[in-house]
């Protein structure tokens, strides 16, 4: 009984091709995509956004998180040798987040240790702030793309059911012609957010890599402005 199911289907499945086969031609890729229904329209918008947001920050964050290796030794000796209008001078009116943060401490010193700590964390948390700036949105579209890919099938599915219902043609060709190209949405909306999470993860590496270093620039601030004392 099962063997004769499976027969009939494979009969009906080459007869099918037998007679669409020549008729049939290839479909370019871009003839294909735009097969994939209106939801394909904002899938496409939000995938301009997240590539702009990841080359926006990449720039940012690269010319903010510079680390200028001479300028922070020159900052640090200027330190032990008690130069600190020199020190100043070495980090002032840079654009780089370190020298801004260099700038900020050592404008404290004197004060109490637990006054410095605080504000160098403040000055280091709005640098972050500056980089993280948008980041949010690059997360939001990586978790949303996938859905919307799974919405624009799903509607293509009901679609194809809905059709079947009214003309009562269960045939493979109907549901399998149909069903391709509402699976382009959930194809595309995957690639937008496979993107966008992995430029999310990305531009958070390089920012936790610059916060480890702000960590150690200012707790080698510490130890010699604590030598001096």
């Amino acid at each position: 009984m099962l063997f004769n199911i499976v027969m009939q289907v494979v009969t009906d499945n080459n007869l099918a091709q037998t007679v669409s086969g020549g008729g049939a031609k290839e479909m370019s890729l871009l003839e294909l995509f735009l097969k994939g229904g209106v939801i394909l329209i904002p899938i496409i918008l939000i995938s301009i956004i997240a590539i702009y947001i990841m080359f926006d920050r990449f720039f940012e964050i690269r010319r903010r998180g510079r680390i200028n290796e001479a300028m922070i030794h020159n900052f640090k000796e200027n330190l032990r040798n008690s130069k600190l209008d020199a020190a100043i001078a070495e980090v002032q009116g840079r654009y780089e987040s370190m020298s801004k943060i260099l700038y900020h401490a050592a404008n404290q010193v004197g004060r109490p240790i637990k006054e410095i700590e605080s504000s160098i964390e403040l000055a280091s948390q709005v640098e972050i702030n500056k980089m993280n700036k948008g980041l949010h949105y690059l997360g939001l579209i990586a978790g949303i793309a996938p859905m919307l890919g799974f919405v624009g099938t799903i509607i293509g599915v009901i679609k194809i059911f809905y059709n079947i219902s009214l003309t009562d043609n269960i045939s493979i060709g109907v549901i399998s012609g149909g069903l391709y190209e509402k699976m382009i949405a959930s194809g595309t909306g995957l690639t937008v957010g496979i993107i966008a999470f992995t430029g999310y993860h990305i531009i958070n590496g390089k920012i936790s890599k610059f916060m480890n270093r702000v960590e150690l620039e200012s707790l080698e601030f510490f130890n010699i402005i604590q030598n001096k004392k």
